[in-house]
Parts: structure tokens; C-alpha cells; sequence
């Protein structure tokens, strides 16, 4: 038995042996599969898709073609069968010598596998049309990867349970070679961010197992930082590969300046290469997609636009980028530039075209083209010379937005070029451009050898085309990374494995008027919506202006837990906090309480503190300074282990950065939209670093630790107590639906609302008993806000003046703690209104909306 597994093991390799040994000839290899073939959703899926990696492994002679597209079934009567798409015809053309097949996971939705008898008569279909190609490839079935999240469209028990076994049943009846793609990749799902698709790193070990199983050799990645075919360029590194059916390369530098600069070569990109090389070596990179016989065409701009994103998004390239034309060039960049004047940083050109009646047309002094121009006329789709000629979007037409954007242009010519004469293209362009206020420079070059009519001549000054571009290519300064102001602690786990396996979750924001007004809020419930596209939310707005940690401690019975506890808590409070003067005990109080609170309702709630941005916390971190408030708020997330957001330190250091300005973009504490934004994107970001890769199948919902708390006296218990549970006695009265009547500003909950309202000095009492260890007021602090008094248990009389410093233009509701610290028994609050010491004060009113206690 021993011997002939040794056999069989070799018989499978033979293949790929024996086609090895062909000299001159590439083994070529076909992926056939869908999205986890394709690479979908990795970052740069032309390098680090799985037959990508492949290639690299299998080295000079193998060629491989991933032939995977998104969506694909292996069944005819799926929603999309791959046997009915372009890439099925391409592959059987490829005449591959060995086809890998992974299909299979598509077909586990619902709709598709209603047709599950119909699998494997398909699979053997497909299988058949690979065996009867001219090649007679040798063919490998994969086993579906896992699924790592149940209750998803895709399935992972039909996957696991139905589909993978199909497959391989038929790979043993065919006697083919199977590879498990299950088996290996099984507790891997962090590999898996959408609980489906790999990321590289994922798609590298499906790689690896290919690899194996087709060489019997150990797999190492072969990793490099750009697709393709590495090789070197004039002592730099070059890649060349494939980018949308077209030749593209990427040559980078021994070491790229920061901000990732580029020139992009439009045609020819191995004429006059010297000032390539002085950038190269100054660290920018180079880059080139061949669209040639497409004259700049829209259908070659289209190209561009992916090419240029592909770049920005897969390689963090600078957003803005330099174009250097070569002849026909011209029409290119500056076609592209004229599209996107808000992305290039300059254009260099030589000898450009600017206008293509001149060349190829013809039409004016120079030489022309005639097949150049019949290619011109078929690639633009003009049907007649008249009709070519009235085509207003020449790089000489609509240069206003490109002029506007103050990109500057030089122009490299011969005066004696009559191929591309500059008195048709050059001169008119630059005159233009001048006249529209665009930054324009013209060189001649007189000197050395002119050929072609005078159009092929000596860069007499390649340093000075360089200098331009550097001059021009000024780095960007790169955002600052959020996860820099962000402590993950011990994360957010709970309300993952919640919001994925449950499909429900209850989310509340508490806080002031940054809370309370629209903004991140709205970008936060969206994100989760889109996160976690089939759970349930209830999204609780719990936002109050002016108010702090205080009022939040002890309306959570009101505001939050209504309907029962919440799975993840929003709370930002360090504003109010410190504006409203709020001491260190009192903000460790009221936090520490926030959070004890809502764990005691559910010990698995997963909170974040959100520290905002002020004016005055921007000034104390410019001192090297941390606010003193941002400290009592981290000393409570560090015991408790609570993830921070320091918004306040990060507006303060990307403004100093140079990325955006308080005055023009962000504008106030209460932030612009643009605010909003950076708001909201840190936020994502800290969700997204602590909720990497679904939750694991058997991940538990854990209770977090409830350590000792860091005052006894904190406000764990806080509640409001209805106004109606007073005694009241003289001036005292209980208005039931009160409102304002000097037209100043009000807040929600705090008009139209019954309200306890005394207003005579010493004419009666309000009195209220309870049991608890502190004890408050809620009240309407208006321009007529007066002086109280009060005391506890008898006690002696305190006096507190009502009047808040926003108090002369707004009804504004305030939290007044009374007393704290006391026995948790029975006690009783009395007030009354006191005598008024300033003779210009409005009124002498004491407006109670509600008592507050912790019991």
C-alpha cells in the first residue's frame, strides 16, 4: 500500500514535472473560480490575489492567468454561471497545461441551491470542456474555503456540508488530484475581514497550498512590493505587468521621498530617459500604461482614471501626480489633466502634440499622418475629416479649469520640428494659458543634432525639466494615522459577537450638544448598518446640550435603559465638563458612575469615551499640557479598561500639521461638517482596529471585570426623582406645562414640561425625602435664576446662586449636586429662596425639572 501511494503521488506530479522540463516553453496555469479567485477586496488584488502569488512561487517558467470574476457559479442554473462569461471562452482559448478550479461557494445561497442535483452533472460538464482542449491539461478541483459567519447569504453549512463534499466525490470518481482549500484554512478567520473573502495575507496561504500540491515541495512566499515581472531599469527596480488588458510598469526608487511622489510617461517612455533617472534617484517614482494608437482618446481616459486609482488606493502614491508627454503624449496629459486640473502637480511635455489637426490631420503646415490619422478617426469614433475637425477638446481647448487650478506646464521644442510644428500646437496652447493666468514656461532647444524633420533633438538641460517637477511635486503632508489617539484597552469584542451572532443590538450615545446635534452620530449608526448589514438595531440619541458626565450619570434610567440595557455606549462629556466647572472628584464621580451603571444592567457592555476638542484643550496641549479633565476621564477608562478616542489631541496636532485649519475648516467646538467628518472617520477607524475579522463561531459573550471602584462615593446608582414627590408649602407651586414668556432660548425636556418653581424669599419650603448617599437639583437656569437655600437633614442652611454664565440669553438646564458624601439612608432635602443680594438682578426663580439621587 506503502508503494503505491509513493506511485499515485508521483503520477501527479508528472505533469507538472514533465512540462518543466519543456525548454523554451511557459507551463501555463488557468485559475478559474469567483470573487476569492479574483481578489476581491484585497488592497492590491493584481499582486496579492492567490494566482498572483502563485505565479511568484512557481517562478520564469510558469505563466499564470486568474481567470476568476465575482459572483460566479459552478451551477448552469445559478444566478450567474461561469460557464456563460467571457473569462470561460478566454480560459479554454488560454490552452492552459494545468487548470485549477475553485467554484463552489456562490452556489450555496439559497436561491442557487434549490438546484443542488444539478451540481455535479455541471461540475463533470466543465470538467469535460478543460479534457477536450488541444493541451489536455492536467486539472485540480479545490474544496471551497470556509465560511466564516453563519446566517449569511452565502452559507457556511452548505459549504461545509453539501458543497465541499460534492466536490469531493467527484474528484475521486475522476481519479483528478483534489486540494483541500477547507481543511488548512479552518481557525483562520481573521484572514477572512468579511468572514468570505481572504485578504493578501489570506489569499497567500491558499497560495501556499496550491503550490504544494502541485510541486510537492515546502511553499514560500515570494513577496515584492508591486505586480509582475521584477527586473532592473538603469540600476533602479522595474515592474512590468498587465493593468485592464494593458502593458503597465511601476519603476521605484532605491528610496521613495515621503508622500510616495510619481511621474506618469504618457508614450514612449524610453526617449530621453535622463530626467527620469535624476528623479528616480531623488526618490520619486515612475509610472506608464501603454495606451498606445489611442491618442488620448475618452475611451484611453477611462484607462487612466483606473490606472491613476489603482496607484493612489493600492500604493498610496501622491494624490497629485506629474505628466510628462512625449509628442503624441501631449494629447494625453493634457486631456487628463484638463479632466482632473485638482490631481497633477505639473505637466512636462516635449515636442507635444496639442492639437491633432496639425498632427496627425495634417491640416496646417506640418507633415501629418495619414494612417496615424485613419487609426485617430476609428479610436474617437469620427466618421469624416469635417466631423474630426469641428472636435472642440483638443489639449489647445477648455484650458480655463486647468489655469484655474494653477498647474504649471513646460514645454520642451524644436524650433525647426515640422512634424509637430509649434507654431500650431506649442505657441497656441501656451498663449492661451497665459491669458487665462496659467503658470506657462517654454524651452527651445537649439543645440546638438536634430533629426525627423526636427522633431527628435537633444534634452540640452535635463536637470532643469527635473528641478521643475521636483519644484512642483511637494509632498503632501500624509494625514496622521487615528489609531495614534486611540487606546483600544481591553476592546469591543462583546458587542461584535453580539451584533454578528444575535443580529441585534441596542447602541446609545450619551453626551452634550456634540452629541445631540446630527453630524458623526449619523455617520456611526451608519457605518454599523452597513458593518453589520443583517442585525437589528436600536440606536439610542441621547444627546442633551450643555450637559456633562453629571446630568448623564443620573438620567441613564431615563435616557438609556427604558427599553433595557445597551450592548455598546457612546460617551463624550470632557466639553461640558471642564466648561462647566465641573471639580476632578465630581467628573471621576459621575464617570466611574456612567460606567458601573450600565454594567450593572448588563455586565457585557462595551463602552467608548470620546474626548472632544475645544479651544482651550488645543492650547494646553500646544503648552505640552494634558487638560485635567481628559486625565480624570482616562483614569476611569484605564481601570475599567475602556477604549478612548483623544479627539482633542488629534484636531490640535493634524492642525498644526498643516491638514486643515480650526478657523476655516473645523470653525467651533460644536464642529463643521468637515468636523463631523474627522469625527466620525477616527471613530471608524478605532471600530475597525477593534473589530478585526469576524467573531469566531464559538466566540462567548463575556462579562467584563467590575474591579473596585476608584470612589466609593461615585454615581453608580443615579436617578432622576419626578418633582411630584416633594412637599411643598407658601410661595411653592407646581406648574404643570411651564414655558418661558421672555422669548429667551430653551432646551428639549426643559419647556412645556412641569416644572416645581418658587420665587419669594422665605414664603414656604420644598422638601423632599429619599434614601441615598447624594442628592441634586435639576432646574431651568434663566436670566431670572435666583439665590437658594438649602439643607440636609435639618442641618445648617447653605446658600447657591442659580445664575450660570449662560444664563442672561437661555433657559439652561442645570445640575446643581447639593450634597454628597452622605449615609445611604433616609434623609430630607429642604429649599427655600433666598434673600437677593444684588438689587440689578432679573428675578430671584428657582425652576426644578427634576430631583436626583444615588441610591
Amino acid at each position: 500500500m506503502k508503494q503505491f501511494k509513493t506511485i499515485l503521488l508521483f503520477l501527479f506530479l508528472l505533469p507538472f514535472v514533465n512540462a518543466n522540463a519543456q525548454e523554451g516553453t511557459k507551463i501555463k496555469v488557468a485559475c478559474i473560480g469567483n470573487s476569492i479567485t479574483f481578489g476581491y477586496g484585497i488592497k492590491d488584488r493584481i499582486k496579492d490575489a492567490y494566482p498572483e502569488q502563485l505565479a511568484r512561487m512557481l517562478g520564469e517558467g510558469y505563466e499564470v492567468k486568474n481567470f476568476g470574476l465575482s459572483g460566479k457559479t459552478l451551477l448552469s442554473k445559478g444566478n450567474a454561471p461561469y460557464i456563460e462569461t467571457q473569462a470561460y471562452k478566454e480560459a479554454l482559448a488560454y490552452n492552459p497545461d494545468i487548470v485549477i478550479i475553485k467554484l463552489g461557494t456562490n452556489d450555496s445561497k439559497d436561491f442557487n441551491w434549490v438546484y443542488k442535483d444539478e451540481f455535479k452533472a455541471d461540475y463533470l460538464r466543465l470538467l469535460e470542456s478543460f479534457q477536450n482542449i488541444e493541451s489536455k491539461p492536467t486539472i485540480y478541483p479545490c474544496l471551497a474555503v470556509p465560511v466564516y459567519e453563519k446566517g449569511r447569504k452565502i452559507s457556511a453549512e452548505i459549504v461545509t456540508n453539501e458543497v465541499n463534499p460534492k466536490i469531493r466525490e467527484i474528484a475521486k470518481e475522476q481519479g483528478l488530484k483534489l486540494i483541500d482549500l477547507y481543511t488548512p484554512m479552518l481557525g483562520k478567520g481573521k484572514l477572512f475581514p468579511d468572514a468570505i473573502h481572504p485578504n493578501g495575507e489570506g489569499a497567500g496561504e491558499i497560495a501556499k497550498i496550491i503550490y504544494e500540491n502541485l510541486s510537492g515541495k515546502k511553499a514560500v512566499l515570494v513577496d515584492q512590493r508591486f505586480p509582475g515581472k521584477k527586473t532592473e531599469w538603469k540600476g533602479f527596480t522595474r515592474f512590468d505587468f498587465e493593468f485592464d488588458g494593458k502593458k503597465a510598469f511601476v519603476i521605484e526608487p532605491t528610496k521613495a521621498i515621503p508622500g510616495k511622489p510619481w511621474v506618469w510617461r504618457a508614450r514612449f517612455p524610453g526617449w530621453h530617459t535622463e530626467m527620469d533617472s535624476i528623479l528616480l534617484s531623488e526618490g520619486f517614482h515612475l509610472a506608464y500604461l501603454n495606451t498606445n494608437n489611442q491618442f488620448g482618446s475618452p475611451k484611453a481616459m477611462k484607462s487612466w482614471d483606473r490606472f491613476y486609482k489603482y496607484l493612489i488606493r493600492s500604493h498610496d502614491f501622491s494624490k497629485k501626480v506629474a505628466l510628462e508627454g512625449v509628442s503624441r503624449g501631449g494629447l494625453f496629459v493634457y486631456n487628463w489633466a484638463k479632466m482632473h486640473p485638482e490631481l497633477v502637480s505639473c505637466i512636462y511635455t516635449e515636442a507635444p502634440v496639442c492639437d491633432f489637426k496639425s498632427w496627425p490631420g495634417g491640416f496646417g503646415s506640418g507633415i501629418g499622418s495619414e494612417k496615424d490619422w485613419k487609426t485617430l478617426k476609428e479610436e474617437y469614433g469620427f466618421k469624416s475629416d469635417a466631423e474630426a475637425k469641428k472636435y472642440d477638446n483638443n489639449p489647445i481647448d477648455n484650458l480655463e479649469g486647468l489655469a484655474k487650478a494653477k498647474v504649471p506646464v513646460l514645454h520642451m521644442i524644436s524650433l525647426t520640428d515640422s512634424v509637430v510644428p509649434p507654431k500650431e500646437n506649442t505657441f497656441p496652447l501656451i498663449n492661451k494659458y497665459l491669458e487665462l493666468g496659467g503658470i506657462a514656461t517654454v524651452v527651445t532647444c537649439t543645440e546638438g543634432k536634430q533629426t525627423l524633420h526636427g522633431h527628435h533633438f537633444p534634452i540640452e538641460t535635463p536637470r532643469l525639466g527635473a528641478d521643475f517637477i521636483k519644484y512642483y511635486s511637494k509632498p503632501e503632508a500624509k494625514p496622521l494615522d487615528p489609531s495614534a489617539y486611540h487606546n483600544l484597552r481591553n476592546g469591543l469584542q462583546n458587542s461584535q459577537i453580539k451584533f454578528e451572532h444575535e443580529k441585534k443590538g441596542r447602541v446609545a450615545f450619551l453626551g452634550g450638544s456634540i452629541t445631540y446635534n446630527g453630524g458623526w452620530r449619523d455617520s456611526i449608526t451608519n457605518y454599523l448598518k452597513d458593518r453589520f448589514p443583517e442585525t437589528q438595531f436600536e440606536f439610542i440619541a441621547a444627546g442633551i446640550p450643555s450637559t456633562g458626565s453629571t446630568p448623564g450619570a443620573f438620567r441613564m434610567e431615563r435616557d438609556l435603559f427604558i427599553n433595557g440595557p445597551v450592548d455598546l455606549l457612546f460617551e463624550e462629556a470632557a466639553v461640558n465638563d471642564a466648561t462647566n466647572g465641573r471639580t476632578d472628584e465630581e467628573q471621576i464621580r459621575a464617570m466611574e458612575g456612567i460606567v458601573r451603571h450600565a454594567r450593572y444592567q448588563n455586565p457585557a457592555t462595551d463602552i467608548v469615551f470620546m474626548h472632544f476638542v475645544d479651544p482651550g484643550k488645543m492650547k494646553l496641549y500646544r503648552q505640552g499640557e494634558t487638560p485635567k479633565v481628559i486625565l480624570n476621564h482616562e483614569k476611569v477608562a484605564q481601570h475599567y479598561g475602556i477604549p478612548t478616542i483623544n479627539l482633542a489631541k488629534e484636531v490640535t496636532e493634524r492642525i498644526d500639521a498643516g491638514e486643515f485649519t480650526w478657523k476655516d475648516d473645523f470653525k467651533n467646538l460644536h464642529p463643521s461638517p468637515f468636523g463631523q467628518g474627522v469625527y466620525a472617520r477616527s471613530m471608524i477607524a478605532l471600530l475597525e482596529n477593534s473589530w478585526v475579522g469576524p467573531a469566531a463561531e464559538d466566540d462567548k459573550i463575556k462579562s467584563h471585570n467590575m474591579p473596585e471602584p476608584l470612589d466609593e462615593l461615585n454615581y453608580d446608582n443615579g436617578t432622576l426623582v419626578d418633582i411630584t414627590n416633594a412637599k411643598i408649602n407658601g410661595d411653592w407651586k407646581l406648574v404643570p406645562n411651564w414655558e418661558p414668556q421672555d422669548g429667551k432660548g430653551t432646551r428639549n425636556n426643559y419647556t412645556n414640561v412641569p416644572m416645581l418653581i418658587g420665587e419669594k424669599t422665605n414664603k414656604g419650603k420644598a422638601s423632599l425625602t429619599f434614601v441615598g448617599n447624594t442628592v441634586g437639583i435639576a432646574v431651568a437656569a434663566g436670566p431670572d435664576a435666583g439665590l437658594i437655600q438649602y439643607r440636609i437633614d435639618k442641618g445648617e442652611w447653605q446658600k447657591l446662586d442659580l445664575l450660570t454664565n449662560w444664563s442672561r440669553s437661555l433657559h439652561l438646564p442645570w445640575f446643581f449636586t447639593l450634597a454628597s458624601g452622605l449615609e445611604n439612608k433616609k434623609h430630607t432635602l429642604q429649599i427655600k429662596i433666598a434673600e437677593k443680594e444684588d438689587p440689578k438682578r432679573i428675578g430671584n426663580t428657582c425652576r426644578i425639572r427634576y430631583f436626583y439621587i444615588n441610591k
